[in-house]
């Protein structure tokens, strides 16, 4: 492991020192004040709720925290950070701002560290990164300053221990996340380890079909096509489906992970009993608390779902996207990256209307109900609450509703009425 002056994974002692700049710069004294009536407030003829869990979670909070420590810490030095902070525009707008240079991976999601040297410091993500990466940058010699999150690490146990005890660690999400590839990563801390990722239940079902060995079920061959890229190397469907350990991406909708390892274990079960199941499939609880809690508050909320909901984070986050999709089932919803994609001067709201990454954004008119109407509100883990409060200011600013001038000018929210 590398030396105690050279990781650092419990920050530099400045948090206080910190805490101030971060709140100046990520803290909304309107959401607060929402916050302290209930979650509910009423502006005019506008019904403003926001779920009772969202935004900031505190892996993310954790890694924000550690970067303004890291870059209070070493002044003088170049400052790098492997991808992404978190999945969130803004925030790692401001990692540029305070010269904290990105390496970025290229298009096979491999990083080039030949520019980095001892000399230097380097920020790893809350999302973590590959076995392989992490060794790459401890034989350099650098600061490390480690942010992944606590509930990352909890999976990559279970995963390694999978890995240890000869069963295939089969991972809930998305191959190309950063996330879901350094998870991956932690099989070949054992000789022989295998994974393979699915995506969703779709190819869930194809896993367990062939598992089951289905009639219609598709051929060694054309799952090694299907899913070969998402597999370790060597991966062999009729001799590494016969031990199973399940995990996730931590940000995935948590109903979806436990849905596919119940479904799993089923098929294991049709195809070789209930007592070779019970020894040869595991699944363990490695679902993420803040991404779980998140997603609860939104289904509390459309017990009585808004005339419109707004989701706030980037469309890169796993953890947002599916926030957006449990509230489209429910409500009109519209999922922003920015607060700024709704416009003051068209009045339009620019938003992605699908659930995948990579889907357009479109433009809408007219979005707004032209009588009175509930707003609800939610954030992805990763979006800071000055973004979430600006949001719903845009909103108000458009129907012509003046919040309050201490407000708007950032100022202590008010005390709650009780």
């Amino acid at each position: 492991m590398p030396t105690e002056e050279t990781y650092f994974r419990r920050g530099f002692g400045l948090k206080e020192e910190v805490r101030p700049v971060i709140e100046s710069e990520y803290h909304s004294a309107l959401v607060e004040q929402i916050r302290s009536r209930g979650y509910q407030q009423t502006f005019g003829d506008v019904d403003v709720r926001l779920a009772e869990e969202f935004g900031f979670c505190y892996g993310v909070d954790r890694a924000i925290d550690y970067a303004y420590e890291t870059r209070r810490k070493f002044p003088d030095r170049k400052v790098y950070l492997v991808g992404e902070i978190i999945h969130n525009p803004h925030v790692n707008q401001r990692m540029r701002e305070m010269d904290i240079e990105f390496i970025l991976p290229d298009s096979d999601g491999e990083f080039d560290f030949s520019h980095v040297s001892p000399e230097d410091a380097v920020l790893l993500p809350a999302f973590g990164v590959t076995i392989e990466d992490f060794n790459r940058l401890r034989a350099i010699g650098c600061v490390l300053v480690d942010t992944t999150c606590g509930s990352v690490l909890l999976v990559w146990k279970r995963v390694e221990s999978y890995a240890r005890d000869g069963f295939t660690a089969v991972i809930h999400g998305k191959h190309t996340h950063e996330e879901s590839r350094a998870t991956a990563s932690q099989v070949r801390r054992h000789e022989g380890g295998k994974y393979l990722i699915v995506r969703d239940m779709d190819e869930a079902d194809v896993v367990c079909d062939y598992i089951r060995g289905a009639e219609d079920r598709i051929s060694r061959d054309e799952f090694l096509a299907r899913f070969g890229h998402k597999s370790s190397e060597g991966f062999d469907p009729d001799l590494h489906l016969k031990k199973i350990g399940v995990a996730n991406q931590t940000t995935m909708l948590a109903n979806e992970s436990m849905a596919i390892g119940g479904r799993l274990r089923m098929a294991m079960v049709e195809s070789l009993g209930e007592a070779y199941a019970a020894e040869n499939f595991r699944s363990f609880g490695t679902i993420c608390s803040a991404t779980q809690e998140r997603q609860d508050a939104v289904k509390k909320m459309m017990d009585t779902p808004p005339d419109v909901m707004i989701v706030i984070g980037g469309y890169n986050s796993s953890n947002t996207n599916h926030l957006a999709h449990m509230c489209r089932e429910y409500t009109r919803t519209f999922h922003v990256e920015d607060s700024s994609c709704i416009d003051l001067e068209t009045g339009t709201i620019r938003h992605k209307p699908e659930l995948a990454a990579d889907a357009p954004q479109v433009t809408d008119t007219d979005w707004i109900p032209s009588g009175p109407f509930s707003l609800g509100i939610t954030a992805g883990a990763s979006t800071p609450n000055n973004k979430i409060g600006d949001a719903v200011l845009r909103v108000l600013q458009l129907r012509g509703i003046d919040v309050g001038d201490g407000i708007l000018r950032g100022q202590p929210a008010p005390a709650p009425v009780v």
